[in-house]
């Protein structure tokens, strides 16, 4: 139940970020409440998660997965390409969370 809410928390942060250009400074009232709702729940969900994993590794996953998301959504729907170091950049981000959550010890499988 821990990754579902993990996953949960990441998507609703991945909303609340990609929302935030559109605030235009907070406002703008409907994007603004979006990108409120978005961080309110993806906080509400890792402090359940944070209750049996460890906080170092929880938010390793959430920020890690939650940059790559935010970049290709950049990517798609506001056409912010990102360049070839921030794609090497990414790719390592990448490798990381993939290395923690297969090797480490600290994560509860």
């Amino acid at each position: 139940m821990n990754y579902l809410y993990l996953l949960l928390a990441i998507v609703a942060e991945v909303v609340a970020t990609s929302t935030l250009k559109a605030t235009d400074g907070f406002s703008r009232p409907l994007p603004t409440l979006i990108v409120a709702a978005g961080y309110s729940v993806a906080f509400f969900l890792l402090s359940i998660v944070v209750k049996s994993m460890s906080v170092g590794i929880v938010y390793a996953i959430w920020s890690g997965a939650g940059i790559v998301l935010v970049t290709a959504v950049g990517a798609v729907w506001l056409k912010q390409v990102p360049d070839r170091p921030a794609i090497i950049g990414i790719a390592l981000i990448m490798a990381g969370v993939i290395v923690v959550n297969l090797f480490s010890k600290s994560v509860t499988h």
